[in-house]
């Protein structure tokens, strides 16, 4: 690909997400196998004006979602797969949040943003913030729940994969901050099954047992759901873990839930602080972008190993170590009480 075609291709970028969201949205996905399915049939499942759904098609075909036959028939593809609502591993909650109306309009303030030097766009768009403006529509927090969850099966593989060797044989209770629905603690119970855990979320997260992994993991006696404000208090516990928690927040109010935890730890207590860790500038990585979506989004950040160890000092934690999986999508950053 020559320079030229580079550029046009990251112009383009966004038709390519958002000619994928629409097919997530109006359930093409669900709706095709493996075995092709002419277009007509398609739109009259569905709902859809043939003549354009047909160029809907088309087009996921030619980015690589579906698979075009001649005579206008179209079967799925692996890349199509994983946005369906049915994949063990789905996508299709992330592309309905940040290609949805809500993160799609944020956008438009990174100029002004930048300029100004004053972060987050959600509050010049809909003037909340966005942990704000979930419990007012129903509808955007439903979409915001689906796209944690899928996200939570990439990054609880990538967890356990960097903590493969790590030695939870001192720890007995484990504590994950802002852990959703527990996907991430309680597949960490299921390898070390001498640990207690414990999830502190906001009552609106949790109220739901039927989400809650714990009763579908079958661990319910071991992971308990504690409704709380990690800005106001945590419970004890010998180990903390937070995954994609701090990079929400600036930096002020990261010592804030970090000075929490070591209030209640013991001495040699324990926390993993799991994010997207931006490595030096020579490196392109997944962060560099994630940071600007945080800057549209939210107060947070991506930060450097060294800006999370100046976050822990700050908090009176000491910084020990940051594991990684092989892909170094992430990093767990690993401090202790002294």
């Amino acid at each position: 690909m020559s320079d030229y075609e580079k550029v046009i291709d990251t112009i383009l970028g966004r038709w390519r997400s958002q000619i994928l969201y629409t097919g997530v949205k109006l359930g093409i996905f669900e709706s095709l196998g493996t075995v092709p399915k002419h277009a007509s049939e398609i739109a009259r499942e569905l709902g859809l004006d043939a003549s354009l759904s047909y160029r809907l098609l088309r087009a996921l075909a030619s980015i690589g979602f579906l698979n075009e036959k001649d005579g206008q028939s179209f079967s799925i593809t692996p890349l199509g797969e994983l946005v369906r609502k049915d994949h063990p591993q789905t996508l299709r909650g992330v592309i309905l949040l940040e290609e949805g109306p809500e993160h799609y309009s944020i956008w438009k303030h990174l100029v002004d943003m930048v300029r100004d030097g004053k972060q987050d766009g959600f509050i010049r768009e809909f003037g909340l913030r966005i942990f704000d403006y979930i419990p007012q529509n129903p509808a955007y927090a439903e979409v915001f729940n689906y796209a944690m969850s899928s996200y939570s099966a990439t990054h609880t593989k990538l967890v356990l994969e960097a903590l493969k060797s790590y030695d939870f044989s001192n720890i007995r209770r484990l504590c994950d901050i802002g852990g959703g629905h527990g996907h991430l603690i309680c597949n960490i119970l299921q390898k070390h099954p001498q640990l207690q855990g414990t999830v502190l979320e906001l009552e609106s997260t949790i109220k739901n047992k039927e989400l809650l992994w714990a009763e579908k993991m079958g661990m319910a006696d071991r992971c308990k759901y504690l409704a709380g404000d990690m800005f106001q208090e945590v419970p004890s516990s010998d180990a903390y873990i937070m995954k994609m928690i701090l990079h929400d927040w600036n930096d002020e109010e990261c010592v804030k839930i970090l000075s929490n935890i070591q209030r209640a730890s013991p001495a040699g207590g324990r926390i993993l602080v799991v994010e997207h860790v931006v490595p030096g500038p020579e490196i392109p990585h997944f962060s560099k972008l994630f940071d600007i979506h945080m800057m549209c989004a939210l107060t947070g950040r991506e930060r450097t190993e060294k800006e999370y160890a100046v976050l822990l000092e700050k908090a009176g934690l000491q910084y020990v170590q940051t594991h990684y999986p092989q892909s170094k999508t992430i990093g767990v950053i690993e401090g202790i009480k002294r």
